[in-house]
C-alpha cells in the first residue's frame, strides 16, 4: 500500500485521500527514509507493532526537489512489498504498510507544522524515529524535540537506539556521511554493494540481496557445455546490482518456480547468467513472466 500526502505540487494544503487517511488512522508510523529495508529499519517496523499497526512513513520526490543525482534503488519497487512480509514474525504477525509522502509538500514545513500533519491528517496515534532522526525545514527538529511535539498533540513517541554495525572488518569503512557513527544506514548497504562483499550485504539487510530483472526481449540465450547462459542489458535491472564480476552461490527465481541454482557474472553493459539445468527461460515460461529475481549468496566476487 502506497498512499501520497500530496494530490497536487502546485497544491500547499496537501491532504491524503480519504480511502488513505482511514486505512492509516489510528495506527503508528516509523520515520525514516526505507531505501534499504536493512535491519535498522526493521528494528523500527518492530517498535512500531509493539503499540499498535505499524507504517512506514518517507517522502518520495527528495532527489527530484533537491536537484540530487538519480540513482537506483537499493530495493525494487516491486518486491518491497515481499520484504515488509518477511518482517511478519517480527512484528507480532502484522506486515507493515507503507505511507509515502512527496517531499514537495512537506520541506518547508516547521517542526510544529509536520508534526500536526501527522496528528491532524493522518490521525496517527504515535511515532517511532531512530535517535538520529531530524525532521522539519533544514532538518531543524531532533528527536527530543519530537518527543516534546507529540506529546502536546497527545501522541506516543517512541525513541529507539541507533542499530550498530557489527562487523568489525567494515565497521569504520569512510562515509560522507556526518551522521555515521558506525550505525547500519542504506549507506553503509550502498558502500558494501559497491565492493561486492554479498557475506556484509546480508549482514545489514538481514537477508540476502535480490536483484530485479525485467526483460523486454526474450535475452540472449547460449547453450554451453553444462547448462544455459543468459544475457541482458543492465539497463533492465531495476535496483542496485553489486560491483562487476563474477558471483558463484547464487539464486534465479522466476514466479512460483522453485529456484534455480546460478552464477552470476557482470560487466559494464551486461549481466549474464549460468546455470547447470534446463533452460530457466524456455519459451512457455518467457511468455508467461518476464521478471527474474537473482539472490546472491554470501560471497565476493571470484575476479574483478
Amino acid at each position: 500500500m502506497s498512499f501520497s500526502l500530496c494530490k497536487s505540487q502546485q497544491n500547499d494544503d496537501c491532504e491524503l485521500p480519504f480511502e488513505g487517511l482511514a486505512k492509516i488512522s489510528g495506527g503508528i508510523v516509523a520515520l525514516g527514509k526505507f531505501d534499504a529495508l536493512h535491519i535498522g529499519h526493521r528494528e523500527l517496523a518492530i517498535r512500531a507493532s509493539k503499540v499498535g499497526a505499524p507504517n512506514l512513513l518517507s517522502f518520495v520526490g527528495m532527489a527530484e526537489v533537491l536537484g540530487w543525482e538519480p540513482r537506483a534503488p537499493i530495493v525494487a519497487k516491486c518486491d518491497r512489498s515481499r520484504v515488509l512480509s518477511s518482517w511478519a514474525p517480527y512484528c507480532g504477525n502484522l506486515v507493515p504498510e507503507e505511507v509515502q509522502i512527496e517531499f514537495s509538500c512537506v520541506r518547508h514545513l516547521t517542526p510544529r507544522q509536520f508534526v500536526e500533519k501527522l496528528s491532524k491528517e493522518l490521525g496517527v496515534v504515535g511515532v517511532v524515529a531512530g535517535e538520529n532522526y531530524r525532521f522539519g525545514y533544514k532538518a531543524a527538529g531532533d528527536a527530543s524535540e519530537l518527543v516534546r511535539l507529540c506529546e502536546e498533540h497527545g501522541m506516543g513517541a517512541y525513541i529507539i537506539s541507533s542499530v550498530m554495525d557489527k562487523n568489525q572488518v567494515h565497521r569504520s569503512m569512510s562515509s560522507s556521511d556526518l551522521k555515521d557513527k558506525g550505525q547500519v544506514s542504506s549507506t553503509r548497504v550502498r558502500q558494501a554493494l559497491a565492493i561486492g562483499d554479498m557475506k556484509y550485504v546480508s549482514e545489514l539487510l538481514g537477508r540476502h540481496h535480490r536483484l530485479m530483472l525485467m526483460l523486454k526481449e526474450q535475452g540472449e540465450r547460449t547453450k554451453t557445455s553444462s547448462g544455459w547462459r543468459v544475457s541482458a542489458p543492465k539497463s533492465y535491472l531495476l535496483n542496485l546490482p553489486p560491483k562487476d564480476g563474477f558471483y558463484e552461490n547464487c539464486s534465479l527465481l522466476i514466479g512460483n518456480k522453485n529456484p534455480v541454482a546460478c552464477r552470476v557474472f557482470m560487466d559494464t553493459m551486461h549481466i549474464h547468467l549460468e546455470t547447470d539445468e534446463a533452460d530457466p527461460l524456455d519459451y512457455e515460461t518467457y511468455q508467461e513472466l518476464r521478471l527474474l529475481g537473482i539472490e546472491f549468496g554470501d560471497s565476493r566476487p571470484a575476479r574483478d
